[in-house]
């Protein structure tokens, strides 16, 4: 069985987890333990950064390049078009989509994170005492944004990814109002990696994930409960709830020893 090395909120791993599905792959996700596991993941493949595919005794690193090995390795429903153009198209969007999509929804994310103590408190496991809620939930946002600015994710920094991300999610409400996918006449790369990769502006309203039950649906103020964005989000968890399975149905561990997340002990 194939194995994912992945972070659960990574929206990279996210459009791998996709793509798999779309292909009708099985797959087992192994949840790397950030730091450590970190280290464990470049001794195993020379990577410390996930997603990171194992099939056998390879080990594919980088969600594009994972999604050319399995449209090359499992060809059954291909994800680049054989058209030229079309498979252009496919990839310029991919492309950008990783750039603008993955990396400005990253940004926009940690700030509602940092500015929204209702949020930030909502990922905390339902164990979590009560004083550590109210101790995380009570840090001011203006501390965070200090700290924030020293590593790139300033009040400015999230403010102008938001700005790109509105921008972004007109132009594919604008293209998806008049056709059913980016690409031609079925669902592509370019499809996949947008739907996958805006995974952190609006969780799908559904358990794709494995997050806790009232963040199904909800996501970055101002992005996703925009309604001039209702065609974009529409189109994603249609897409999602024709391909992506659900987390409570995903195939169960294998028996033995195999680990179940990487640790250094």
């Amino acid at each position: 069985m194939l194995e994912l090395y992945q972070f659960e909120l990574s929206q990279y791993s996210e459009k791998v987890r996709l793509i798999l599905d779309y292909k009708g792959l099985l797959y087992r996700k192994i949840e790397v333990v950030p730091g450590v596991g970190q280290l464990e993941l470049f001794r195993l493949s020379g990577q410390r950064q996930v997603p990171v595919l194992k099939d056998g005794q390879t080990y594919i690193a980088d969600s594009t390049e994972i999604a050319f090995y399995l449209d090359r390795v499992y060809p059954e429903k291909p994800i680049l078009p054989t058209d030229p153009v079309e498979r252009g198209q496919c990839l310029l969007i991919e492309e950008w989509a990783d750039e603008s999509i993955g990396l400005k929804g990253r940004t926009a994310f940690l700030g509602a994170f940092a500015q929204n103590q209702n949020f930030r408190t909502a990922f905390l496991p339902r164990e979590t005492p009560d004083f550590v809620r109210l101790l995380l939930g009570s840090v001011p946002a203006e501390l965070i944004d200090i700290l924030g600015t020293g590593v790139g994710l300033g009040k400015d920094a999230i403010n102008s990814a938001k700005k790109g991300l509105h921008q972004d999610l007109e132009a594919l409400s604008l293209i998806l109002s008049s056709r059913p996918y980016l690409v031609g006449d079925r669902p592509t790369l370019a499809d996949l990696a947008v739907a996958g990769l805006s995974v952190l502006l609006k969780f799908p309203d559904a358990p794709y994930l494995n997050l806790p039950r009232e963040l199904q649906g909800k996501g970055i103020p101002g992005l996703a409960d925009n309604s001039a964005y209702d065609v974009f989000f529409d189109w994603r968890d249609s897409l999602y709830s024709e391909y992506r399975q659900l987390s409570t149905s995903s195939p169960p561990p294998p028996s033995g020893d195999s680990p179940t997340s990487i640790e250094i002990e």
